[in-house]
């Protein structure tokens, strides 16, 4: 079923009073002000991409760029219903780059060729709050399983639209949402929606609607969504996620499957695929290990919204997530937290990932692997407190895309005003 421009907005306020009905309001309101947050972001971001392929249009991209985060959050005004604003400010300032090294999507790319000085944006969300249900509609940055907003450059994609948050019973979370524009990560500019496998056929707009359950002294979540970028796809999602002590072990399990077909006037086509995986994990001490499971299923990869993270598969890594149409793959992971060793803050990481049998636009049987790491500090006393440095590398080969190797330094510096 089709929604119409705003019934899901009118839907949403419905049911946040419906649950509130009879339920006393937040005990813990400060008040708009009292409640508020401000907190500011400096990130210094290098990119640099260096292409191994023979005749590749670009040796390498390479870009440095200063950014600034500033959001704030207000508290609620107190009563029954409590209302608030949510606001967000960014900017990015280009400190390198030049027209035969750009396209790290770190700044837009202008008309010529180079990187533009600088970029930035600002919005703002109305918020309102009964009991404990919570409903928001302007600027937002939605991570639910169906839409996860992308953080992975200077500035975060943001969304606009609406979305309520549910959690009148202890362990049950409802949430829906509609979106109806976006704004990239490299772009002042709001832009209709459109879907990763085909990012120049525009919908009129994305609509979920999901419900989670935790429970077993919260080491078990099962969940349950529905998803539809208009006339382009429609999604079903299911997952299971649990932890389970062992001696001095803990092991984890993330399962999760999804069913994608075509929506409404199926603007890029028929859409058949079935996405299976499982990332199982052990952790002891400073250890964690992972291996992951993978499977695209069906004529058509994996749907997801053009621009969002694919953060929820179990193989997502720095430059991909082996999910196109006909994949398998796997990955195994280790991560150490120099804690263990008496070295609070400092962190490694090391992943392999390999898929094969790819059906792309190229052709079928496509190969491919990637081999990430990333070692992380984050200052835990003194003037630079919570300051935080990640260095991280990556190797990507491809039968059906450009080899390239790829390294990244982001110095991040949160501060609460």
């Amino acid at each position: 079923m089709k929604l119409s421009h705003h019934s899901l907005a009118r839907s949403i306020t419905a049911a946040s009073l419906t649950l509130s009905i009879g339920l006393p309001a937040w005990a813990e309101d400060a008040g708009f002000l009292e409640g508020a947050k401000t907190d500011l972001l400096v990130r210094n971001y290098y990119f640099n991409r260096d292409f191994r392929d023979r005749g590749a249009a670009k040796s390498q991209v390479e870009e440095w760029a200063q950014g600034v985060i500033l959001k704030f959050n207000s508290g609620y005004t107190p009563g029954f219903v409590g209302f608030g604003l949510d606001g967000i400010a960014m900017f990015g300032l280009k400190l390198d780059s030049s027209p035969g090294t750009s396209g790290s999507d770190l700044l837009p790319i202008q008309g010529d060729g180079r990187a533009a000085d600088n970029f930035g944006r600002a919005g703002a969300a109305f918020k309102m709050r009964m009991s404990a249900s919570e409903l928001k509609i302007g600027e937002l940055l939605p991570d639910v399983p169906v839409l996860r907003y992308d953080d992975g450059r200077l500035l975060p994609q943001t969304f606009r639209g609406a979305m309520l948050d549910s959690r009148e019973i202890e362990g049950l979370g409802v949430q829906a949402g509609q979106y109806r524009s976006v704004s990239l990560r490299n772009s002042s500019d709001m832009q209709d929606l459109s879907a990763w496998a085909a990012p120049g056929v525009t919908s009129d707009g994305f609509n979920y609607a999901g419900v989670e359950y935790r429970f077993n002294q919260q080491r078990t979540l099962v969940g349950a969504w529905h998803s539809q970028l208009e006339d382009i796809y429609r999604q079903s999602y299911f997952n299971l996620l649990h932890k389970q002590p062992v001696g001095d072990w803990v092991l984890g399990a993330n399962l999760g499957y999804f069913i994608d077909k075509e929506d409404g006037r199926a603007r890029i086509g028929e859409i058949q695929s079935r996405t299976a995986f499982a990332l199982l994990s052990a952790a002891t001490g400073g250890h964690t290990v992972y291996l992951g499971l993978q499977k695209v299923s069906g004529d058509s990869p994996w749907m997801s919204v053009y621009g969002s993270s694919g953060r929820t598969l179990g193989n997502d890594m720095f430059n991909g997530n082996f999910s196109n149409a006909d994949e398998r793959s796997w990955q195994a992971r280790y991560d150490y937290n120099f804690a263990a060793m008496g070295v609070p803050g400092l962190l490694a990481m090391v992943r392999y990932g390999h898929g094969e049998n790819a059906t792309t636009q190229t052709g079928t049987n496509g190969r491919e692997w990637e081999r990430d790491t990333e070692v992380s500090y984050t200052f835990q006393s003194g003037d630079l407190k919570n300051l935080s440095v990640r260095l991280n590398n990556a190797t990507n080969r491809r039968s059906f895309s450009s080899d390239f190797d790829q390294t990244r330094l982001i110095i991040s510096y949160p501060l609460a005003l």
